[in-house]
């Protein structure tokens, strides 16, 4: 039995919790945090001494390798690297080649992490897996970023992951538990145990001053005055440097060789101990002398503010020495090299930078973006020269930002930008600086930037400055600002770009935004509809300009082509796991399929492209996706969830001034008010929002039918007049059925007529407006005396409105039939897919395919055990009980296709 911790009681029952569910086959991660010296490495052991039945993993963060990509990554998976083999291919590529076991391969940092999650669930396939990360607020930056995306995901794998940090360790989404200090009944018993003959009047004082800490419990007494008055952890350092300054020479030389060493391997150490005119011996001493352990080919301190104490302790020129000496071992090894050059050098050193600067290549071509950042922002402080000065910060920059590290990458940009004159290189550091930007929500200054990037380079590189201008009208058009897309274009028209220089169709639609925003959604139609039918035949890879295309095919009404378009790209980015183009994907797949009536697949759409926003770092793409799912909420009924995504819509409008979210938002509430009946509230929501810059949106197009039944339905015909026109003149250059459909019901609300109804009902593709024309036309018929004739309409609304779930507007239909002298039957049961999850109903849509676990894990982002989970728990909703069964329902597991 693994002894307790004294005062640890609930923090143990919590850590066996977790170790029981993972024998169970159910995952789970937490993170112990807490200052230095509180106990998390002793949890942390006191978990892998109770793991009996589980294979422990274990890693720690060191701080002298933060700057190392994957370093603790590498560490954790060494043992079972060689099951790599069985991963999928694009996996196991890009897994071994961050950890530098082959050629780097794929574009897309978060594979790695996907790699990282199905190589835990391979390994947890002989049995449960306890994974322990140590000092994880050392952890280098493309560790961390791999490890923590696998931990969110975590399910059904029989794994447990525990980090232990001290504050700042940020990992968004997984489960803390922080350690405060023992009670007082628990530190005495520590004390007592650990020093049983101090006097009591210093045994009091101790107590006193430790408050709780039990590094400082044990420590505080080894010292000649614990009682200085300065920061518990800065006092524990001051101890062990006094304890330090009683050692031999040669052991204190000795200690800060482990502590430049950046990795404990024990023949570094000791090569370049040798050209110290250090040995074996001196180690010894420091070994006994209890700073450090020495075994398994590896030299580690025993606590690491013993390795901050070496290093404080030490004057500069012994640690330069040690760096030197370093550097000179580890011939052959040549990152960790350039690194110990750069802390030898004591001005600008040209050697040293290009060394780093070649340890930074090296690095990104790893994915190790962060690591390449750190050694170009390294390189650049050695350099003199003011040209490769220039080109290293702006790579830096580069690097910083392809890390997700957005105020780091502004900082080094900021410093670049003065100094670059190449055209390229502004170019570049124009769009990154716009990019971060756009993406901390000030689209105006991404704008600004945008246009004085293509100023600087329009006469040497006029390609270069339509990119730029193309980016900046498409912010201005997010904005809803017509002055600054005019802008855009006009600078566009100035350039004289050629056809060969390729962007023909990206200036086209600039100029069409433009149209759009100055003379209305109409006006823009002649130049956006051949943009959206030319993007379905862009041959695979061209993936901005069919992201493009598919948000052209949306403000155009070519719904079918937009969800085509993303139908390919998301399968594209999930089987090259190209995970940070999916939120864009999704958005484009999720607002077609809403369009289309596919409400289910547009939900289980949204929320996936909405979990991996929030794990690649893109809360700008949220609004949309969410207001998506307030969209469908309101056609549901669901007043609280509609109410409360629309108001997260509308704080990221606040944030950004990105107006799409905010129509979003508006039309929603809008929606469910007017599906319960509230009209005049949804007229008067509507109209409101036109006053502002949702009225530059296409939403404004979209929403007009809604906001012209609400006109009527409230008995104010007269105020339907207006959208009527809109949606007019909108149908009329668009030449759609469902425009012409939906129009003629938009007439037929305002004067009643069958043939006018009758246009409205010619089927069109979109159920929801079909069903809302066969509703309103049973209705008109009822209130005629034609009861027999308005009940086929009547019934036929019914029957979409509950397969699309439009609870309200079911009721609604439901009770006008009733009216029509027909008693309605209950409430049709729930479909099989109803009952499903989002996640399950992603899942059973790509098995019914044939797809493997494995194959659908890599799809879908989830481990092969996560799959079989959440098939286990879709079979009995489905009622089957294989995937031969599952297979004979065929096209029914199609949660959209009856609509």
């Amino acid at each position: 039995m693994t002894p307790p911790l004294k005062g640890r009681n609930e923090d143990q029952r919590v850590l066996d919790d977790l170790l029981a569910a993972a024998r169970t086959g159910r995952s789970g991660a937490l993170v112990l945090q807490g200052d230095p010296g509180i106990g998390k490495s002793a949890l942390l052991e006191y978990a892998a001494a109770r793991a009996e039945g589980l294979r422990v993993l274990r890693s720690a963060g060191v701080e002298t390798e933060a700057e190392m990509p994957f370093a603790a990554l590498h560490q954790l998976l060494r043992p079972e690297l060689a099951r790599a083999r069985a991963l999928p291919g694009p996996q196991a590529l890009a897994l071994n080649g961050a950890l530098g076991l082959g050629d780097a391969a794929g574009d897309d940092r978060f594979l790695i992490g996907l790699a990282t999650l199905s190589l835990l669930s391979e390994i947890a396939e002989d049995g449960p897996l306890l994974c322990l990360v140590d000092d994880a607020h050392w952890l280098d930056r493309a560790s961390a970023d791999a490890l923590l995306f696998a931990a969110r995901r975590l399910d059904a794998e029989g794994v447990a992951l525990v980090f232990a940090a001290r504050d700042g360790f940020d990992a968004p989404g997984l489960p803390g538990r922080r350690l405060g200090p023992l009670d007082a009944g628990a530190a005495a018993e520590l004390l007592a145990e650990r020093d049983p003959h101090l006097a009591e009047g210093v045994r009091n004082r101790v107590l006193a001053e430790s408050r709780g800490n039990p590094l400082a419990l044990i420590e505080l007494p080894r010292t000649a005055d614990p009682f200085t008055p300065m920061p518990l952890p800065r006092r524990i350092q001051e101890a062990y440097e006094a304890r330090i300054a009683g050692l031999p020479d040669g052991a204190r030389l000795m200690i800060l060789l482990v502590a430049a060493e950046d990795t404990g391997d024990l023949g570094t150490v000791l090569r370049a101990a040798g050209r110290l005119g250090l040995g074996a011996a001196d180690l010894g001493v420091a070994e006994r002398a209890g700073f450090l352990t020495v075994g398994g080919g590896a030299a580690a301190f025993v606590h690491p503010l013993m390795r901050a104490a070496a290093t404080h302790s030490a004057p500069f020129d012994r640690r330069l020495a040690v760096h030197r000496a370093l550097a000179d071992a580890l011939d052959g090894e040549d990152d960790r090299r350039a690194w110990h050059l750069a802390a030898a050098a004591f001005g600008p050193d040209e050697r040293a930078a290009a060394a780093l600067e070649r340890s930074a290549g090296r690095a990104r071509e790893r994915h190790g973006h962060a690591a390449a950042a750190a050694a170009l922002e390294r390189a650049a402080e050695l350099t003199a020269d003011p040209g490769p000065l220039a080109r290293r910060l702006t790579e830096a920059a580069m690097a910083a930002a392809d890390a997700g590290l957005p105020e780091r990458a502004q900082a080094l940009a900021e410093r670049a930008v003065r100094l670059v004159e190449e055209p390229r290189s502004i170019a570049r550091l124009a769009e990154l600086r716009a990019r971060i930007a756009f993406e901390r929500g000030s689209v105006h200054t991404a704008h600004d930037i945008l246009l004085s990037g293509a100023d600087r380079v329009a006469e040497l590189d006029p390609v270069a400055a339509g990119l730029m201008l193309v980016d900046a009208g498409r912010n201005a058009w997010q904005l809803s600002d017509p002055r600054r897309v005019e802008e855009a274009a006009t600078r566009l028209r100035r350039l004289n770009l050629r056809p060969e220089d390729g962007l023909d169709a990206a200036v086209d639609a600039v100029e069409a935004a433009a149209v759009s925003l100055n003379a209305g959604p109409a006006g823009a139609l002649p130049a956006m509809s051949p943009l959206a039918r030319d993007a379905r035949g862009i041959e695979r890879g061209s993936y901005g300009l069919r992201i493009n295309g598919a948000f052209v095919a949306g403000l155009v009404g070519e719904f079918e082509t937009q969800r085509q378009i993303s139908v390919a790209l998301v399968e594209e980015c999930r089987t090259l796991g190209m995970t940070g183009l999916l939120p864009i994907a999704y958005v484009t797949l999720a607002g077609a399929e809403l369009y289309l009536g596919r409400f289910r697949s547009a939900a289980a759409d949204a929320a996936e492209g909405l979990r991996i926003a929030a794990d690649t770092g893109q809360p700008h793409r949220t609004g949309y996706l969410e207001g998506i799912l307030a969209w469908i909420a309101a056609v549901e009924g669901d007043e609280d969830r509609c109410a409360g995504l629309a108001v997260r819509c509308a704080d990221h409008f606040a944030a950004t001034g990105i107006a799409n979210g905010l129509a979003w938002s508006e039309w929603a509430l809008a929606a469910l008010d007017l599906s319960l009946g509230r009209h005049t509230r949804a007229l008067d929501r509507l109209e409101a929002a036109l006053a502002g810059p949702v009225r530059h949106q296409i939403q404004a197009v979209y929403f007009a039918p809604d906001q012209i039944e609400a006109a009527v339905r409230a008995g104010l015909p007269d105020r339907a007049k207006e959208p009527l026109e809109r949606l007019a003149e909108w149908a009329d250059v668009a030449r759609l059925d469902w425009a012409d459909a939906v129009l003629a019901r938009c007439r037929a609300l305002l004067e009643p007529d069958d043939e006018i109804f009758s246009a409205a009902l010619r089927p069109h593709g979109r159920p929801l407006e079909r069903a809302r024309a066969e509703l309103g036309y049973g209705e008109w018929l009822r209130r005629e005396r034609r009861r027999r004739d308005a009940r086929p309409h009547l019934r036929a609304a019914l029957e979409t409105f509950q397969r699309l779930g439009a609870g309200p507007w079911a009721r609604r239909a439901a009770a006008e039939l009733r009216a029509a002298g027909e008693a309605t039957a209950a409430p049709a049961a729930s479909d099989r897919l109803a009952a499903l999850s989002p996640q399950e109903l992603q899942i059973v849509r790509l098995a019914v395919t044939g797809l493997t676990n494995r194959e659908i894990g890599a799809r879908l982002f989830v481990s092969p055990k996560t799959v079989s989970h959440h098939l286990y728990r879709a079979f009995p909703k489905l009622g089957v009980s294989s995937r031969v069964e599952l297979a004979r329902l065929g096209p029914d597991l199609d949660p959209d296709a009856a609509t």
